[in-house]
């Protein structure tokens, strides 16, 4: 477990990685924190946003919609490999999930495979998953057409 990375970390170990970023207005301070704790962080959590377009996709995780306000990830990764940063706080991304789950990512220990969830988002005892990881979007239709070009991998 981890403390969250101040916003100056977050961007300096992205550079420190090569990965050209960009900085959205706002992105330091554009959270969900006011919903529930930040950390601590355990991983990141990857996601496809079915929808094309850089510009497009940004401004959906930033803002997201009527069911879900944003944002939604910390960080939209477009075709290009570049990282679009929109948060550096709590995001609406991860949603509750199983316990069992979350102590296996803790421990790094799934055994032959991860354990299949029993509780979700509403469940009772579900642990918030959105105070546990970093959330990113990865710009893709998801429909096993739309190519995962390797500089976004």
């Amino acid at each position: 477990m981890a403390t969250p990375l101040t916003a100056d970390r977050l961007l300096a170990a992205l550079h420190a990685e090569g990965v050209t970023v960009v900085e959205h207005p706002g992105w330091r301070t554009h959270d969900r924190n006011h919903k529930g704790a930040w950390g601590p962080v355990n991983g990141v959590m990857i996601h496809h946003t079915v929808s094309s377009g850089s510009a497009a996709s940004v401004a959906l995780c930033r803002d997201g919609h009527a069911s879900l306000p944003g944002p939604l990830c910390q960080g939209v990764i477009d075709k290009a490999g570049t990282v679009h940063l929109i948060s550096a706080g709590r995001a609406n991304h991860a949603g509750g999930g199983d316990p069992d789950v979350l102590r296996r990512v803790v421990a790094e220990d799934y055994g032959d495979r991860p354990p299949a969830p029993r509780a979700h988002d509403g469940s009772a005892g579900a642990v918030d998953g959105n105070a546990r990881f970093y959330g990113f979007e990865c710009v893709n239709l998801g429909d096993g057409r739309d190519p995962w070009p390797a500089v976004q991998l």
